[in-house]
């Protein structure tokens, strides 16, 4: 169910704690904005020193109010904040705003105070938003404690900047959207990002849910949340370039970065990963709507050829296909336009909206009717013979006449199918383009956007949710190489028969056991190969015996294993590994493998542990997944077995949080089944 948070957004009374008619003051801008809606609850302004604030008298303290206090919004210096969150408490408040600074973002004894601050607030049964934010307001309800103003709409927004919010709100505002909510996420000491995810996941008000972090506190309880919202959500992040902050040991830790993880959580849990807030925007005004498109493939309709051909290549750009229309479709559109236009796709008027402006409603409409289309995107000039500038028409003429009864009958096309329409426009805020926009078809000026919002609206890979983390299992102390090749080995997964030798003698007899050819390699290194710590194909114990006191002399390791050489025949090597993010707990990377992992860098993440449905799908998408699949004469590999390797690895990964990376590479799947060859693990 989550938590209650209805005090916060729907609140029965309302004190504005510091609340002053200096506008220089913090506590000025929320007063104005909270009086605002004075007659749908009791406001209440708050000043130590009593008088009027904004005209109204202002109480000199939240006690002296002489009545209880629903949501208090405390903006005063840090000094006085702990005193007026007590005080609250006492007067009944449910929830508190804290815009006051100086706390967990000034170093560990601003963390202190806070997180004592925020254990009060939860002893008492209240909710707290911040301290370190700039407010919230729910136009739903009425409510605004928020320094600016916020247009309504459907789409609430959980922001870690205050600038970033209006920036959104200015590059939604041609597409006729705006905010049902708006929170200042600040600190989180007590309600997080994943509270108010899960809180406008079930408001009615809310359509989609716009998130701008930059510390995601449980990441994966982030993803969770977004997976179960049943709601579009929409994620812009910074800093997710940069590489894990801690040293890693393994391929696995070396080749992830906070991209990486951030992105496969996003894909994981069905959210939409923006760049900038104008790709934000963007991808807001295409979810807008409940449409959405059965396939990937676009229709082009342009009046140049120039806008023509460049949209085909943005759609295609944008992961999409503008596919050839079938004669089916020409033959309605021959029977439309006139015999210079295109009608492949994209579909070219060659000039024919200047002769007729309602060409272009006649082929949308065509267009949405075709069963090869599963989207259109209408690019060029349309919008321009209604401009009142730089275009041929304006107010009044036959062209601007014309074109806006086709934008009336393109929307109302629109209407009666549920597939996406989306225009581009040299002219996107002309008369007839607003038309389109009050009918819910997304307008923009670029064609890159145009472009972005269509992927938006398209089926990608099947969405696998985020898999529950299985419990903690009993924590390994050592993490040796035979001590991890033991235990995953307990868990399910195949390893060649092996011995862990530490002279001659043993080595002998370890030659004894099983038969060759043998691989040797020395326990102490890591990273074994580059170092020249393994010796492959050693036919007999003679060979075997040599390359012991070669590697022994170069290295003097304490132990070495002697294995059973696999049969690398029709063999591939994949490397499955899992490094735990502080953010997003367990991340599996899974790719090709062997020595070659970090050189060919043909890898994909997701969050452990991985079902093997996922895993497998995971597979199928590399780069180089038709090696899998048996090229040039070679068998194909038994893919099941590699998924279900991996199934194994991460699984026994997730139930090991003591564990920092782990990773068996290469993991060799042949046509008959999968063998784990080698294995490394480090601890946290």
């Amino acid at each position: 169910m989550g938590r209650d948070l209805s005090a916060l957004f729907d609140p029965v009374s309302v004190a504005v704690v510091g609340a002053s008619d200096d506008p220089a003051k913090y506590g000025h801008a929320i007063a104005a904005q909270a009086v605002r809606a004075d007659g749908r609850r009791p406001i209440h302004l708050v000043n130590r020193r009593g008088g009027t604030v904004l005209g109204r008298t202002a109480a000199p303290s939240l006690s002296a109010i002489g009545e209880p206090v629903d949501l208090a919004v405390i903006s005063v210096p840090a000094q006085g904040f702990e005193d007026a969150v007590d005080e609250a408490l006492r007067c009944g408040a449910r929830a508190i705003v804290a815009i006051t600074a100086g706390f967990a973002e000034t170093g560990e004894t601003g963390r202190a105070r806070q997180f004592a601050v925020a254990e009060r607030v939860r002893a008492a049964g209240a909710v707290m938003v911040g301290p370190n934010c700039l407010g919230l307001a729910d136009n739903t309800t009425d409510l605004f404690l928020a320094s600016g103003t916020f247009t309504p709409g459907a789409v609430a927004l959980l922001s870690q900047s205050g600038n970033l919010a209006l920036e959104l709100q200015l590059r939604l505002a041609p597409h006729g959207l705006g905010f049902s909510r708006f929170v200042s996420l600040g600190n989180q000491a007590d309600v997080t990002l994943v509270d108010l995810l899960a809180d406008c996941a079930r408001h009615e008000g809310t359509r989609a849910i716009a998130v701008y972090a930059e510390d995601f506190g449980d990441g994966r309880a982030f993803a969770e949340a977004a997976a179960a919202a049943g709601k579009p959500v929409v994620l812009l992040t910074a800093g997710r370039g940069d590489a894990s902050a801690r040293s890693a040991m393994s391929h696995t830790g070396a080749l992830t970065t906070s991209a990486d993880v951030v992105t496969a959580a996003c894909r994981d849990a069905g959210m939409e990963l923006v760049a900038t807030p104008r790709e934000l925007a963007v991808v807001l005004a295409a979810l807008n709507g409940a449409r959405r498109a059965a396939g990937r493939s676009v229709a082009v309709l342009t009046d140049g050829g120039g806008h023509g051909a460049v949209a085909a290549d943005a759609v295609e750009t944008a992961g999409l296909t503008v596919p050839e229309l079938r004669e089916p479709t020409r033959r309605r559109l021959r029977e439309t336009l006139w015999e210079q236009s295109a009608v492949a796709n994209p579909v070219d008027l060659a000039g024919m909206g200047e002769q007729d402006p309602g060409s272009y409603a006649q082929t949308v409409a065509a267009l949405l009717a075709a069963e090869e289309a599963d989207a259109v995107l209408v690019t060029g000039y349309f919008g321009g013979y209604t401009a009142t500038e730089g275009g041929l028409g304006g107010g009044g003429t036959p062209l601007a006449e014309g074109e806006q009864e086709a934008a009336r009958l393109i929307a109302a096309r629109h209407r009666a199918t549920a597939k996406p329409l989306v225009v581009q426009s040299m002219y996107p805020d002309s008369p007839s383009c607003r038309t389109l926009t009050a009918a819910g078809i997304p307008v923009f000026g670029a064609t890159e956007d145009a472009a972005r919002a269509l992927a938006a609206t398209a089926p990608g890979a099947p969405r696998p949710g985020v898999a529950p983390l299985p419990p903690a299992a009993a924590p390994l102390a050592e993490v040796g190489y035979m001590e991890t090749r033991r235990a995953l080995e307990a868990a399910g997964l195949a390893f060649p028969a092996a011995r862990e030798v530490h002279d001659e003698t043993e080595l002998l007899a370890a030659a004894g056991e099983f038969t060759g050819p043998y691989a040797l390699k020395a326990l102490h290194l890591l990273h074994k190969s580059d170092a020249g710590g393994v010796a492959l194909g050693l036919a007999g114990p003679a060979e075997l015996l040599a390359a012991f006191r070669e590697m022994h002399a170069r290295f003097g390791a304490s132990a070495y294993s002697v294995e059973a050489m696999a049969d690398l025949t029709d063999g591939i090597e994949l490397i499955v590994g899992v490094n735990r993010d502080p953010r997003f707990g367990p991340v599996a990377m899974v790719g090709l493998g062997g020595v070659l992992a970090e050189a060919l860098h043909d890898v994909a993440f997701t969050l452990a542990p991985v079902p093997a449905d996922h895993a497998l799908r995971l597979l199928r998408g590399l780069r180089t997944a038709a090696l899998l699949d048996g090229v040039r004469g070679r068998l194909a590999v038994d893919l099941e077995a590699a998924a279900a390797a991996v199934e194994t690895i991460t699984a026994f990964a997730a139930a090991h949080p003591e564990i920092a990376e782990i990773e068996v590479n290469p993991l060799l799947v042949r046509p008959d089944g999968a063998l784990a060859l080698d294995s490394r693990a480090v601890l946290a």
